[in-house]
């Protein structure tokens, strides 16, 4: 099998941060993807989740 795309990886994290992760699609992360990848996207969605959070917060509180 080819190594996932950079498109795979973000959805693959993405999936796995919802808890809707496949198992054969964590089978094939587990088995051809690298782990930094994985370690790299995970750390950005957080970010940009943890971004999205305080926006609409500070939104809804009017500051």
């Amino acid at each position: 099998m080819a190594k996932p795309s950079v498109i795979q990886v973000f959805k693959s994290v993405l999936a796995a941060f919802a808890g809707i992760q496949s198992k054969q699609n964590r089978e094939v992360d587990f088995t051809e993807g690298k782990v930094s990848h994985y370690i790299v996207a995970g750390i950005i969605v957080t970010i940009a989740f943890i971004s999205m959070l305080i926006w609409v917060v500070s939104k809804v509180l009017g500051s």
